[in-house]
């Protein structure tokens, strides 16, 4: 019971860390930022890898700029740019869960835990909460970015192909549709899953 509530405490701290800028904000930050450098490639990629390597703090529409940068750099180098993006963001949250007291930590089955952070990617606040729930358990750092550097690579490749599927063709409404879908699936795959790995564990 101790070890549920240690990790409970775990989760609520770092889903308030992105959640209380967006009440205090009002709004979605990144957009005014990522339209004004429209007009140099450079600095729009590095603006959206930046954007996305704040989500860890910020409440960044990660779905929405890693689809802008497929859009804007094409399939490859967008999926480059957003893909080091969310990878930075994950290492901050990492180590910041360092930052929570050991005493407390909860250690969780690694085989699981490799699970949650390789699924978690597409689903908003919850992405963030893992990684830096994953620091705060001390998962092993490599563990932690194989995980991490599969589950950005799935969902930089998926967001970016959707943007050259349909934004080329100016289908607007299925390239915002299409991201909203990939928690969905997430949760789907965790469903399926997440059992197998409890009981083995």
């Amino acid at each position: 019971m101790q070890k549920f509530l240690n990790l409970t405490t775990v989760i609520i701290v770092a889903i308030l860390i992105p959640v209380v800028p967006f009440l205090v904000v009002g709004e979605l930050p990144g957009e005014r930022w990522l339209s004004r450098t429209d007009d140099n490639a450079l600095l729009f990629a590095a603006t959206g890898s930046g954007l996305l390597a704040l989500d860890i703090a910020l409440p960044i529409p990660s779905s929405l700029v890693g689809t802008a940068l497929g859009a804007r750099l094409g399939f490859w180098a967008g999926a480059a740019c957003c893909w080091l993006g969310l990878m930075a963001g994950n290492l901050i949250g990492y180590a910041f869960g360092h930052l929570y007291p050991r005493r407390l930590a909860t250690t969780l089955p690694n085989e699981s835990m490799d699970l949650v952070v390789f699924l978690s990617r597409p689903v908003p606040i919850f992405a963030e909460a893992v990684a830096i729930a994953a620091g705060a358990n001390r998962m092993p750092p490599i563990s932690f970015l194989l995980s991490c550097a599969l589950g950005n690579g799935v969902y930089a490749i998926a967001l970016c192909a959707n943007a050259s599927l349909w934004l080329a063709g100016h289908w607007t409404g299925p390239a915002l549709v299409f991201p909203m879908l990939l928690p969905v699936l997430a949760w789907l795959a965790w469903r399926r899953l997440g059992p197998r790995f409890s009981k083995q564990n």
